[in-house]
């Protein structure tokens, strides 16, 4: 998805908003909308990226 596209940052600020996002859940997500194809793929990183991180404090 490109970032600098309009309706892409409507949706973002949409799921910050719904999701109540944290500053570091916001700065991931951030960075993982240019490798995500849509929102459900976004969605399904940012899972993917909070429980990696999540075991790595274990």
């Amino acid at each position: 998805m490109n970032i600098n596209d309009k309706s892409v940052l409507e949706m973002l600020n949409n799921l910050i908003a719904i999701k109540r996002l944290n500053k570091t859940q916001i700065l991931q997500m951030v960075n993982l909308v240019s490798i995500s194809n849509d929102i459900n793929d976004l969605k399904d990183n940012l899972k993917w990226e909070c429980s990696k991180s999540f075991h790595q404090n274990i």
